[in-house]
Protein backbone atom coordinates (compact mmCIF):
# COMPACT_ATOMS: atom_id res chain seq x y z
CA UNK A 1 0.00 0.00 0.00
CA UNK A 2 1.40 3.37 -0.70
CA UNK A 3 1.79 6.15 1.80
CA UNK A 4 1.04 9.70 1.28
CA UNK A 5 4.86 10.53 0.15
CA UNK A 6 4.76 7.83 -2.48
CA UNK A 7 1.53 8.47 -3.90
CA UNK A 8 2.76 12.27 -4.13
CA UNK A 9 6.10 11.12 -5.87
CA UNK A 10 3.94 8.59 -8.09
CA UNK A 11 1.86 11.63 -9.30
CA UNK A 12 4.86 14.54 -9.59
CA UNK A 13 6.65 11.85 -12.03
CA UNK A 14 2.85 10.92 -14.02
CA UNK A 15 2.62 14.88 -14.44
CA UNK A 16 6.30 15.86 -14.93
CA UNK A 17 7.57 17.83 -18.61
CA UNK A 18 10.29 15.02 -20.21
CA UNK A 19 12.87 17.56 -19.20
CA UNK A 20 11.32 17.85 -15.47
CA UNK A 21 11.74 14.19 -15.36
CA UNK A 22 15.38 14.26 -16.25
CA UNK A 23 16.35 16.75 -13.57
CA UNK A 24 14.08 14.04 -11.03
CA UNK A 25 16.47 11.12 -12.72
CA UNK A 26 19.39 13.24 -11.72
CA UNK A 27 17.89 14.20 -8.22
CA UNK A 28 17.75 10.49 -7.75
CA UNK A 29 21.73 9.77 -8.85
CA UNK A 30 22.54 12.78 -6.95
CA UNK A 31 20.68 11.33 -3.83
CA UNK A 32 22.13 8.16 -4.15
CA UNK A 33 25.87 9.25 -4.57
CA UNK A 34 24.95 11.16 -1.31
CA UNK A 35 23.63 8.19 0.98
CA UNK A 36 26.30 5.90 -1.27
CA UNK A 37 23.99 3.39 -2.74
CA UNK A 38 25.44 2.06 -5.99
CA UNK A 39 23.01 0.00 -7.15
CA UNK A 40 20.14 3.23 -6.92
CA UNK A 41 23.03 5.22 -8.45
CA UNK A 42 23.97 3.27 -11.40
CA UNK A 43 20.16 2.61 -12.23
CA UNK A 44 19.66 6.85 -12.32
CA UNK A 45 22.77 7.70 -14.68
CA UNK A 46 21.86 4.75 -16.64
CA UNK A 47 18.13 5.99 -16.97
CA UNK A 48 20.00 9.25 -17.78
CA UNK A 49 22.22 7.36 -20.38
CA UNK A 50 19.41 5.85 -22.22
CA UNK A 51 17.40 8.59 -22.65
CA UNK A 52 19.89 10.50 -24.79
CA UNK A 53 18.29 11.73 -27.73
CA UNK A 54 20.72 10.72 -30.68
CA UNK A 55 19.32 13.09 -33.42
CA UNK A 56 21.30 15.77 -31.27
CA UNK A 57 24.50 13.56 -31.45
CA UNK A 58 26.78 16.15 -30.56
CA UNK A 59 25.80 16.73 -27.63
CA UNK A 60 24.40 13.30 -27.13
CA UNK A 61 28.24 11.94 -27.10
CA UNK A 62 29.36 14.92 -24.94
CA UNK A 63 26.66 13.57 -22.46
CA UNK A 64 27.32 9.94 -23.04
CA UNK A 65 31.18 10.22 -22.23
CA UNK A 66 30.26 12.11 -19.11
CA UNK A 67 27.62 9.43 -18.10
CA UNK A 68 30.03 6.96 -18.77
CA UNK A 69 32.70 8.38 -16.66
CA UNK A 70 29.85 9.04 -13.92
CA UNK A 71 28.99 5.44 -14.24
CA UNK A 72 32.67 4.00 -13.72
CA UNK A 73 33.07 6.64 -11.10
CA UNK A 74 30.09 4.77 -9.05
CA UNK A 75 31.70 1.32 -9.61
CA UNK A 76 34.89 2.36 -8.19
CA UNK A 77 33.07 3.92 -4.87
CA UNK A 78 34.05 7.35 -5.70
CA UNK A 79 30.66 8.87 -5.49
CA UNK A 80 31.99 12.65 -4.43
CA UNK A 81 33.37 12.63 -7.90
CA UNK A 82 30.05 11.55 -9.67
CA UNK A 83 27.63 13.70 -7.66
CA UNK A 84 30.36 16.84 -8.31
CA UNK A 85 29.32 16.02 -12.27
CA UNK A 86 26.20 15.20 -11.92
CA UNK A 87 25.22 18.33 -9.90
CA UNK A 88 26.57 20.59 -12.20
CA UNK A 89 25.00 19.08 -15.02
CA UNK A 90 21.50 18.81 -13.37
CA UNK A 91 21.87 22.67 -12.78
CA UNK A 92 22.32 22.98 -16.23
CA UNK A 93 19.35 21.28 -17.15
CA UNK A 94 17.63 23.73 -14.67
CA UNK A 95 18.80 26.66 -16.10
CA UNK A 96 17.35 25.12 -19.59
CA UNK A 97 14.06 24.81 -18.54
CA UNK A 98 13.47 28.08 -16.08
CA UNK A 99 14.47 29.66 -19.52
CA UNK A 100 11.72 27.20 -21.29
CA UNK A 101 9.46 28.46 -18.51
CA UNK A 102 10.11 31.99 -18.53
CA UNK A 103 7.71 34.26 -19.63
CA UNK A 104 8.50 35.51 -23.69
CA UNK A 105 8.13 38.75 -24.35
CA UNK A 106 6.27 39.73 -26.92
CA UNK A 107 7.30 41.25 -30.13
CA UNK A 108 5.80 44.91 -29.41
CA UNK A 109 7.43 44.74 -26.20
CA UNK A 110 10.95 44.06 -27.48
CA UNK A 111 10.28 46.93 -29.96
CA UNK A 112 9.12 49.57 -27.18
CA UNK A 113 12.19 48.39 -25.43
CA UNK A 114 14.80 48.72 -28.82
CA UNK A 115 12.97 52.03 -29.64
CA UNK A 116 13.49 53.25 -25.83
CA UNK A 117 17.12 52.45 -25.93
CA UNK A 118 18.13 54.50 -29.25
CA UNK A 119 15.91 57.67 -28.34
Amino acid sequence: MYNQSQAYRKQEVLNATPLHLVIMAYDLAIRSCDQKDMVTALKAVTALRDALDLNYAEVAMNLLSLYSWCLDCIRKEEFVQAKATLSELREAWVTVENQMNAPRQSQSTIGVSLAARTA
